[in-house]
């Protein structure tokens, strides 16, 4: 039934989208379905804070590819993805109407240009996420960040602010997971299998001040720091 639900969504914002486009319109309708696909799978979404006003850049922690939906559809954001991902037909489609950058992380020759196209998509979405992780975790802590893959912001575009932001997915983080050996189709069968929803919280954390984004390490260092005071928040007063 969700499969269905999610191919009755895409057969329905496709063509709204391309005619968006044609009009020269914002395009909502990335957004819509993205967010649609996060409630069918049985996300089921709060919000805690509020994403900078103006452009943004977040960084977030990375516990499956259910993440990319739910952030989507709160925020409307872009993705920076593995350029990988682009050798999937159908995934680099997608991933295509939705603005994503594509990255190819240890291609040193072209990383002014993807310094670029990442300066580009910002300015053309206001809204970029990146997993400064590099992959998932279990969801029950933090992977260091890869300061490589905040290249991008170093420094800074003016008028971007930097946010962290923080996946919550409470104690059914381990059930959520996409890590170790699991195949990504099963964990997408996984979750639509469940009979439960997912009850996930996004929390817009404060963006980072002038002299926490010096240079990528600093930035690195801080935005995982203030997810990490964020988390130790949450299980002090797990009530709230």
């Amino acid at each position: 039934m969700r499969l269905t639900g999610m191919l009755l969504l895409l057969l329905a914002c496709v063509p709204l989208y391309y005619l968006w486009r044609v009009v020269r319109l914002p395009n909502p309708w990335p957004r819509v379905f993205l967010g649609g696909i996060a409630t069918v799978a049985g996300a089921r979404v709060s919000i805690s804070g509020t994403r900078a006003s103006g452009g943004a850049f977040l960084l977030s922690n990375h516990v499956s590819w259910l993440d990319i939906p739910i952030i989507a559809g709160a925020s409307g954001s872009a993705f920076v993805a593995h350029s990988g991902l682009a050798d999937v037909g159908l995934l680099k489609w997608l991933c295509e109407m939705n603005d994503t950058v594509f990255v190819a992380r240890h291609d040193r020759r072209s990383v002014h240009a993807q310094v670029e196209q990442v300066r580009a998509a910002l300015t053309d979405t206001g809204s970029l996420t990146v997993f400064p992780e590099g992959t998932t975790s279990d969801g029950t802590g933090l992977l260091p960040f890869k300061s490589s893959l905040l290249s991008a912001l170093d420094p800074p575009p003016e008028g971007i602010a930097i946010q962290p932001i923080w996946v919550d997915y409470g104690t059914d983080a381990p059930n959520i997971a996409w890590v170790g050996e699991e195949h990504g189709l099963d964990n997408f069968l996984k979750i639509l299998a469940r009979r439960k929803p997912v009850p996930v919280t996004l929390h817009f954390l404060p963006p980072l001040a002038e002299a926490e984004t010096a240079n990528r390490k600093i930035m690195a260092i801080a935005a995982r720091e203030r997810i990490l005071a964020a988390v130790a928040a949450q299980q002090g007063n797990p009530g709230r």
